[in-house]
């Protein structure tokens, strides 16, 4: 199966470099040299994956990252960083980064991580298509799988992609205590140490849109010295699907 990939890089040694080696494992590829244009190119659609270096002229990779997460449409996005910039790391991350590579990198490394997010994003594919018109309900919390929505008290909640994902995540596993890295893991697909308080910001932004009260959840558990659970406690219905549906 043929991919595209955004690049968004203004280094053109480096962005023809990664186009290259796309090249050779069937990717079409189109490429942007500052921020603006990178994301004006995305919103035009037909990108599977978004090659995005933090350090951009016109509007930097945090904010086009930021702009892209706002959108309803899903692109998974691999940050190119430099080694001194941790924290703007975990600050991509945090605003929704799949992923990050640190120059000076191995482009084997990159075509490798690459193809960890096309397989992750087929897989979604296919969950979606089996769980057509998926419905969760726990008390006044409902989940929509199929239209990536959630609302509580009939009202709908904005909640960002990963956000959704990590909602979701809990509520199909229900009792079940998940440690930061495991969340980390499975819910972001990354596995390096260090980085376990990106699970924290968003379990807090996560409680502040479904709590009434996040000092005292009733949805997202914490449970001490481990990590968190999901409330299996609640009234919970059974998994709605459309008639005729196995």
């Amino acid at each position: 199966m043929s991919h595209k990939v955004l690049i968004i890089e203004d280094n053109t040694e480096i962005a023809a470099l990664i186009r290259l080696h796309l090249k050779d494992i069937h990717c079409e590829s189109d490429i942007a040299g500052d921020g603006v244009t990178g994301l004006e190119l995305a919103g035009k659609g037909g990108y599977d994956l978004v090659i995005l270096d933090l350090m951009l002229p016109v509007m930097d990779g945090l904010e086009v990252c930021k702009r892209l997460r706002a959108r309803p449409d899903y692109l998974p996005i691999i940050m190119l960083t430099s080694k001194s910039s941790e924290l703007d790391r975990v600050i991509g991350l945090e605003i929704g980064a799949d992923d990050y590579v640190t120059k000076p990198f191995s482009l084997p490394e990159l075509i490798a991580r690459i193809k960890v997010q096309f397989r992750r994003i087929e897989a979604l594919r296919q969950s979606a298509g089996k769980e057509t018109a998926e419905r969760l309900t726990f008390d006044d919390l409902v989940i929509d799988v199929q239209q990536h929505r959630a609302g509580l008290h009939g009202n709908p909640i904005e909640l960002t992609a990963k956000e959704f994902a990590l909602l979701l995540h809990f509520a199909r596993h229900p009792g079940r205590v998940f440690t930061r890295m495991q969340l980390l893991e499975q819910v972001w697909n990354y596995r390096y140490e260090g980085y376990e308080h990106t699970v924290n910001s968003h379990i807090n932004r996560l409680r502040s849109k479904i709590e009434a009260d996040p000092a005292n959840p009733r949805f997202i558990l914490t449970v001490w010295g481990v990590g968190y659970r999901f409330n299996d406690r609640l009234n919970a219905a059974p998994r709605e699907r459309e008639p005729g549906s196995s």
